[in-house]
């Protein structure tokens, strides 16, 4: 266990162990040990609940400085439509980007150009009779949820990169072309609504390695940005006006740009689980696409951004009906952008290293489990009362870690100490 997991931090000084972030956690990754909260590393999706429902704000995502582009020959700010969302209307998705360049970006580009080429790559999927439902690849804490608890459903994952991968390797080869630079003088910035895309660059899931040097969140550069608009309205020669791209910010936005009738889409990561197992378990057919989210609304929803993500979703409605005609430039191979390497299952954890050892640990759990209130009130540091019992087996807790024992014992010891009195 440890504070600082992938891309999400603590600060301990502002943690106080309220369990707040072991209820809430999808994959029962946290524990509160000695009023700290603490992730266990192999089952973190950061998927972000942590940083969300924290009410003293004791989680963070952990993005770089605005410093550390200047690491670099030639800066490319990656921009996500989910800033645009985060600004009042009348500003422009043309204002933001002026003003990004001005803190010492030489170029940019826009996601959304991605999204535009793994819409076509879809579509051409569904026509060649990819295994259905077809499961979008865009959100990495959906892919590792599948991963860790759905690997039955690996094979569904369109294997093709994530937007911003495909933007970052675009924008690269650009700049490669026509500034002569090599890769180690290119530094690619991602601005990000969420920790699992932080994760997904450090560790990257269907290739070997990210086109992204670093990220900058959401709300840190909305904050700069609000400081430095120009009042200028004119449309940036180099803004990409794909309305069906710029979509994929919110709930329904690929499956919009898909144009198809037999789609569903999820958002929340409470509710993604329930639809896939649902789809496990064969309940849900004849669905061609799947469009899962882990934050409510889509990615507007992210930890790392700053505006309700509700008013954020309808911002971006707007600038995709404002753009939805246009068409993205036919693609004729996308070998380039395809996954590279197999998804695998994910080994979350392990009760021992041999089966027979694993079996008897399997049947200690059983006998401490009963001995529990089976009531998983998270006031122990475990999100559950099974939770508990494996980490007692495991020689993470003790039994005196369950508070409601803990207030019989004493409660009964007091009475019995009364009793000697009288």
């Amino acid at each position: 266990m440890h504070s600082l997991i992938h891309a999400i931090a603590l600060d301990p000084s502002k943690c106080v162990g309220c369990t707040n972030c072991i209820k809430h956690c999808p994959t029962e990754a946290i524990r509160v040990k000695n009023g700290q909260s603490r992730i266990i590393k192999e089952r973190c999706i950061n998927c972000g609940q942590c940083i969300q429902v924290c009410p003293r704000r004791a989680r963070f995502g952990v993005t770089d400085s605005l410093n550390s582009i200047d690491n670099y020959k030639y800066k490319i700010a990656l921009i996500d439509p989910v800033l645009y969302g985060q600004f009042i209307e009348g500003i422009t998705p043309s204002q933001i980007i002026r003003s990004i360049l001005s803190f010492g970006f030489d170029d940019f580009f826009e996601t959304s150009r991605g999204a535009d080429i793994i819409t076509s790559f879809t579509k051409q999927l569904v026509n060649n009779g990819f295994k259905r439902p077809i499961i979008s690849s865009a959100c990495p804490t959906i892919v590792r949820l599948i991963q860790v608890r759905f690997p039955s459903l690996i094979e569904h994952i369109l294997p093709i990169d994530s937007p911003v991968e495909i933007s970052a390797h675009l924008a690269r080869e650009k700049v490669k072309a026509n500034h002569k630079l090599s890769d180690e003088e290119i530094g690619v910035f991602y601005i990000t609504p969420c920790p699992a895309r932080i994760f997904s660059f450090q560790k990257p899931v269907g290739i070997k390695k990210s086109h992204v040097n670093g990220t900058l969140s959401v709300r840190d550069v909305f904050l700069s940005v609000s400081k430095n608009l120009d009042k200028d309205k004119a449309t940036h020669e180099e803004f990409y006006p794909s309305g069906k791209g710029i979509g994929w910010a919110r709930t329904g936005g690929q499956s919009q740009a898909l144009g198809l009738k037999e789609y569903l889409a999820v958002d929340g990561i409470q509710n993604v689980i329930s639809v896939l197992e649902e789809i496990e378990y064969h309940k849900i057919r004849d669905l061609v696409f799947l469009e899962c989210h882990a934050c409510t609304n889509g990615c507007v929803g992210g930890s790392l951004t700053i505006e309700n993500s509700f008013v954020s979703r309808n911002r971006i409605r707007k600038l995709v009906e404002d753009f939805f005609n246009y068409e993205a430039k036919a693609i004729e191979s996308f070998t380039e952008y395809q996954l590279t390497e197999s998804l695998k299952p994910i080994q979350v954890s392990t009760l021992a290293d041999n089966l027979s050892e694993a079996i008897k640990k399997m049947e200690q759990i059983e006998k401490v489990l009963p001995t529990l209130p089976n009531i998983d009130c998270g006031a122990c540091g475990a999100p559950r009362c099974r939770s508990l019992a494996e980490d007692i087996v495991l020689g993470y807790a003790g039994i005196e870690d369950c508070i409601v024992l803990l207030k019989k014992h004493i409660s009964e010891k007091d009475n019995t100490d009364e009793d000697d009195r009288e």
